[in-house]
């Protein structure tokens, strides 16, 4: 191989010329031959015993050219990267320009590099790190999830239906006098006030005991999702059932026993105000961080190639697929009950494609700015952790993480915790983005 010529044509954008002699692309055309042989079969010849010169002359002389190019170019171009130094971010672009048996081969490479990112004023950054304070009464809402999770389910006889209380009702919907499609239920739970029904039907039904059959009028809304249903008029014939009420236990020393680990109200509220507290500064501390990575986002105003954001964004697709079949669940599936197609999914997560890329780009270049480095002890602590995590070996796990590339991911970390570590806390920051957000 000859590296003829490296020519920046455009940003982000190298073309290279290279040449291949004649003697080796000759070799190369005898390996493809070799290759293809047991399969080549011409009249009045066994398959696979026909030589090369009557194979040429009956498919043509450039009949294992293409073959032979193509196991060609993969490695010369690995080599002219490596000879330049470009850090490519996508597949070349080739196109071969002189393919001759005596002349060799000739082809140019359109290669999409690696953007150069200018980066400045990334240590100092100001950002918010306000950390909730934990009133008694966010202790009291989480004393009342166990108050609901323990509470008693009482079937009311004596009295009319009220708001909160647990409905059972038949149904059947009518525009006019006839009925519609969907408008029928039969031992339905309703929780009064709950908004589970149209607007309106919930409050008709309190005031009624058990046995009572009545008429519910409402009216669909307007942006009701099945449109030949929105702004109708519509009457349920209703029959009320049956009805119950939750009734909450006391907050006590013996409800927290039963329900918890701890012995007393005061023992348990003090563990929950503990937790909370601890939450909120770990949200304190991700809005910190976030805020920070935004502001790096905000800096990164080089050209970048667009195919890193699509790759992004394949990724992000990727994964969502995964998740979904998890689930047992598929994108076409998906695709068709939110009525979304494969581009306007695509669009969804274009602008956080964006945002990875830049911060990724932005974190690589702080570490090689930083001369930040990674110790072998570090990679292989790592890897040992990723292994133990999937029940796989080390081995295993470089087969699928290259050791280069999560070299650069630790790098990468370690750019977020010095910027984080150089970062200034100013809450006032937070009341400024509120008053522009206003």
């Amino acid at each position: 191989m000859s590296l003829k010529s490296s020519t920046k044509t455009d940003v982000n954008t190298t073309e290279l010329v290279l040449t291949i002699d004649a003697e080796t692309f000759e070799a190369a055309v005898e390996q493809e031959y070799q290759r293809q042989k047991k399969n080549i079969q011409i009249k009045g010849f066994r398959k696979g015993k026909v030589s090369r010169k009557l194979a040429e002359k009956e498919f043509g002389e450039g009949a294992f050219y293409e073959g032979a190019v193509n196991a060609l170019i993969g490695p010369e171009i690995d080599a002219a990267v490596r000879e330049t130094g470009l850090v490519l971010v996508d597949r070349p672009n080739v196109e071969v320009t002189t393919l001759d048996k005596n002349e060799g081969v000739e082809f140019k490479a359109v290669c999409i590099t690696k953007p150069e990112i200018e980066i400045a004023d990334y240590k100092g950054i100001k950002a918010a790190k306000k950390v909730q304070e934990i009133t008694e009464e966010d202790i009291d809402k989480q004393i009342e999830m166990i108050r609901k999770k323990n509470a008693r389910i009482v079937s009311v006889d004596d009295r009319a239906a009220q708001l909160d209380d647990e409905v059972i009702i038949d149904f059947e919907g009518f525009f006019g006098d006839e009925a519609f499609e969907g408008g029928k239920g039969e031992d339905h739970p309703l929780r009064l006030g709950s908004g589970q029904f149209i607007p309106g039907f919930e409050d008709q039904i309190v005031g009624h005991n058990i046995g009572d059959e009545f008429d519910v009028v409402v009216t669909f809304p307007e942006d009701y999702q099945m449109t030949d249903y929105a702004g109708k008029e519509a009457t349920f014939k209703t029959k009320l059932k049956a009805i119950s009420y939750e009734e909450l236990p006391e907050i006590n020393d013996d409800l927290i026993k039963d329900a918890t680990e701890f012995d007393s109200v005061e023992e348990y509220r003090k563990d929950i105000r503990e937790k909370l507290e601890e939450s909120a500064v770990n949200q304190a501390e991700t809005s910190f961080e976030n805020s920070i990575m935004n502001a790096l986002i905000e800096k990164v105003d080089s050209p970048i190639p667009n195919c890193m954001y699509e790759q992004r964004i394949d990724a992000l697709m990727r994964s969502f697929d995964q998740q979904l079949r998890q689930q047992g669940m598929d994108m076409n599936l998906y695709f068709q009950y939110t009525g979304m197609d494969a581009d306007s999914f695509r669009d969804t997560y274009r602008e956080r494609a964006e945002s990875e890329v830049k911060l990724r780009l932005a974190l690589e270049k702080i570490a090689e700015l930083e001369n930040i480095e990674v110790s072998e002890e570090e990679i292989n602590a790592g890897l040992a952790e990723i292994a133990a995590a999937n029940n796989m070996d080390v081995e295993m796990v470089k087969r699928f993480i290259p050791v280069g590339d999560y070299t650069t991911d630790l790098k990468v970390q370690k750019a977020v915790e010095l910027v984080k570590e150089n970062a200034v806390v100013d809450n006032s920051v937070a009341a400024e983005e509120a008053s522009d957000a206003e």
